[in-house]
C-alpha cells in the first residue's frame, strides 16, 4: 500500500484583478478599512479567489520505508518561466513551475499510483480545504482533475484518512473530547515536534510568495506535510484498527 500524504499553502488573486462586480460582493458587509483589508485577507481560502503556490507530498510504501519526498513550487504565472528542480535542506526533491504546470503535474502523480496499485492520502482537514481546493483551482484553470479527491460520502470515503476527522470522530463539537483543534495543538499534545515553530506559518505565506521566498514556503508546506505523517503514525498506533474489538 502506498501511503500519499500531501498538503497545499495557497495565496489570493490580485484584488484588483476582479471585475467591479467580483469586488463589490467580497466586500459586501465590510463597514470599515480594517473589514476589508480582512476580507481581502480570506481570499486566500478560497480557489476562486486564490492559487496554489506550494504543494508538498510525502510518498511511502510502509511504516519501515524512509518516504521519498517533492515539493512543487508555483514562481508565477509567466509560462515562459523555466521549470527548475533541485533539492531542499532535508534532501527533498523542488521543483518550481507556473500554476498551471503544477495543477497537471499533481493530477498526473494521481494517475500514476492509481495505475499502479492504488493509493490511500493522509491529510490533516483534506477534506474541507485541500481536496474541495485543488478540484475547484483546477476547473478554474481548465484542467481536468484525474480523481475526483470528495467521492464518498461525509461518513465514508475510501482511499483517504483525514486526521482531523478522525481525532475528533468525525463530530462537529466546539467543546469537549470531540473538539476539533487545529494542526498545531494535535501535535503538541501528541509530542510531536509542531512546524509552526520555525519562524513561517499559514497566514505568513501571501507575503512570503509576493516576496518571492518560494523556498521558504516550500519547506514549511513539507514540515507540515513530515508532521502529518508522524501525527497519522500515532493516530495508527493508539486509535486505529480495533477490528470490530
Amino acid at each position: 500500500m502506498t501511503y500519499l500524504v500531501f498538503d497545499i499553502e495557497t495565496a489570493a488573486l490580485p484584488f484588483e484583478g476582479l471585475d467591479p462586480v467580483q469586488q463589490e460582493y467580497l466586500l459586501r458587509g465590510a463597514e470599515n478599512e480594517e473589514q476589508q483589508e480582512e476580507k481581502k485577507r480570506l481570499m486566500s481560502l478560497n480557489p476562486l479567489t486564490a492559487r496554489v503556490v506550494t504543494l508538498a507530498m510525502l510518498m511511502v510504501n510502509s511504516f519501515d520505508a524512509e518516504p521519498k519526498a517533492y515539493v512543487y513550487s508555483n514562481c508565477g504565472d509567466d509560462p515562459s518561466l523555466p521549470e527548475e528542480e533541485g533539492t531542499l535542506a532535508d534532501g527533498a526533491i523542488w521543483k518550481t513551475m507556473p500554476e498551471r504546470a503544477l495543477m497537471t503535474k499533481w493530477w498526473e502523480v494521481l494517475s500514476y499510483y492509481h495505475a499502479r496499485g492504488g493509493y490511500t492520502l493522509i491529510t490533516f482537514n483534506g477534506r474541507g480545504f485541500d481536496c474541495p481546493f485543488l478540484m475547484l483551482r483546477s476547473a478554474a484553470l481548465a484542467i481536468r482533475p484525474s480523481r475526483n479527491l470528495m467521492d464518498g460520502t461525509r461518513w465514508r470515503y475510501d482511499r483517504h484518512v483525514d486526521l482531523q476527522e478522525e481525532l475528533s470522530f468525525r463530530q462537529f463539537s466546539s467543546s469537549g473530547p470531540t473538539r476539533r483543534f487545529n494542526f498545531d495543538f494535535y501535535c503538541k499534545a501528541f509530542g510531536i515536534k509542531s512546524p509552526k515553530g520555525e519562524g513561517i506559518t499559514g497566514h505568513d505565506v501571501p507575503e512570503f510568495w509576493l516576496q518571492g521566498r518560494h523556498r521558504e514556503i516550500a519547506e514549511y508546506c513539507l514540515r507540515d506535510v513530515r508532521a502529518t505523517w508522524d501525527l497519522f503514525k500515532y493516530w495508527k498506533r493508539f486509535l486505529a484498527d480495533f477490528d470490530g474489538q
